[in-house]
């Protein structure tokens, strides 16, 4: 006996199997691939700053299904039972998990405007104030620097003789030039005899430091050329998110029973 199906049941069984069918991006052997994988690797690409076209999203549908195609034939071979297959999963299930952790901590501790302000200002007042443009000649021995010091003094080339004699190989090739910096940058025997000096002056005597013995000039002097707070917040604002991360971990270290 022939059994009929009245259309109307039949449009709703039709209705009924589209949006299971419709969450699905292809059938492989039989077995459903679910879109969802598709959406979950846009998501991956998305996170790392690459835009998911349309052209791009055809592609993920390919690499979602050879994935599957892949993935069947080494169940297949029971590549999935094995100790190292299983060793591997766990340690991928931890770093995954560790990394939700501390992204969600990030999530709910972000570095403040404030936060950003502060640490600007510590670097403003260790690095403002005055920046010097100096020149060195850096010799081994106190008489060497002695004779170079007489040898300036009737008239000699500062520049010439720092590419000649001195043993600061970056420097000694542009003249001894030490481009500006900060006195605090230098050491302190160093930065010493160089505030004392003129612009346009030269140390009289020797300069001994833990490199050498040091000829100095300074060529110049001026206020401190700091960037602005705006230029550099996203790099602090990176920094200090780095430190707040490195301190939770270290909290949770301490707090963990270790036997």
């Amino acid at each position: 006996m022939k059994r009929y199906v009245l259309p109307a049941v039949s449009a709703l069984l039709v209705s009924l199997a589209v949006p299971a069918f419709a969450q699905n991006l292809a059938i492989v052997n039989g077995k459903p691939v679910p879109k969802a994988r598709v959406d979950a690797l846009a998501a991956q690409l998305a996170k790392s700053g690459r835009p998911v076209g349309a052209e791009m999203e055809s592609q993920l549908k390919e690499e979602v299904i050879a994935r599957e195609v892949f993935m069947q034939e080494a169940q297949k071979r029971g590549l999935d039972a094995s100790d190292d297959f299983r060793n591997q999963m766990e340690l991928a299930r931890q770093t995954l998990l560790i990394r939700e952790l501390f992204a969600d901590y990030q999530k709910k501790n972000p570095v403040s405007d404030a936060e950003v302000k502060a640490e600007y200002d510590k670097f403003a007042a260790a690095n403002g104030g005055k920046e010097y443009h100096a020149r060195h000649i850096l010799v081994e021995k106190e008489d060497e620097a002695k004779a170079i010091i007489a040898s300036l003094k009737k008239g000699g080339k500062f520049e010439e003789i720092a590419k000649k004699q001195s043993k600061d190989p970056g420097s000694g090739a542009n003249g001894g030039d030490l481009d500006w910096a900060n006195a605090s940058s230098y050491v302190p025997e160093f930065s010493q005899a160089l505030i004392k000096l003129n612009k346009g002056q030269t140390t009289d005597t020797p300069v001994k430091t833990q490199f050498g013995w040091h000829v100095i000039r300074l060529d110049d002097v001026r206020q401190a050329q700091l960037p602005k707070l705006d230029d550099v917040k996203p790099q602090i604002a990176e920094q200090l998110q780095r430190q707040k991360l490195a301190k939770f971990q270290e909290e949770l270290r301490g707090k963990a029973k270790v036997e």
